[in-house]
C-alpha cells in the first residue's frame, strides 16, 4: 500500500448496512419474558373482585393493599394479619413512608360488615383515604 492510498480496492468497499435480524431476535425473546413474567408479578390474594366502571388509577409507588377474602381473612400484602394486628401493623409501616397509599381488595361475596371494620380500622390508624380495588366491566 502507498501513502494515501485505501486499504479498499474499488472491487471491495465497505457494506453499509447494518444487519437488524439479531436485534428483533433480541427484542422478541425479551418480548415473549415479559409477557410470561407480567402476570407473575401480580401480588396478593386470589379474591373474585366486583365490577365496577371506574378509570385506571397511575400510581408511581407501590401501594399498601389490605385483602379481605369471602371467608373474612385478612391480608396485608400477601401475608395473613389478625384483625387486631391490623391497625399497629399500618400505622407503623405509614410511620415508615408517609405517603404510602392504601388500597382494599374485598371479595364480591365478603360481607359489607366486614369491609366497614376493616375501613374502620385503617382510619384508627390515621388512614384518611383509602382506595377499592374492583374490576372493569366485561
Amino acid at each position: 500500500m502507498w501513502a494515501g492510498q485505501s486499504k479498499w480496492s474499488k472491487d471491495s468497499e465497505p457494506m453499509g448496512e447494518i444487519n437488524v435480524t439479531p436485534l428483533v431476535d433480541v427484542m422478541l425473546v425479551l418480548l415473549i419474558i415479559f409477557m410470561v413474567t407480567a402476570p407473575l408479578l401480580t401480588q396478593g390474594v386470589n379474591v373474585d373482585l366486583p365490577d365496577a366502571d371506574a378509570p385506571a388509577m397511575q400510581q408511581n409507588i407501590q401501594p399498601l393493599v389490605v385483602t379481605i377474602r369471602a371467608n373474612g381473612d385478612i391480608f396485608m400484602q400477601k401475608t395473613a394479619v389478625d384483625i387486631k394486628q391490623l391497625a399497629p401493623r399500618i400505622k407503623a409501616m405509614r410511620e415508615q413512608k408517609p405517603g404510602l397509599p392504601v388500597f382494599i381488595r374485598g371479595d364480591a361475596k365478603t360481607p359489607y360488615g366486614r369491609v366497614a371494620e376493616v375501613m374502620s380500622l385503617l382510619e384508627t390508624a390515621g388512614i384518611r383515604k383509602v382506595g377499592l380495588v374492583t374490576e372493569p366491566h366485561r
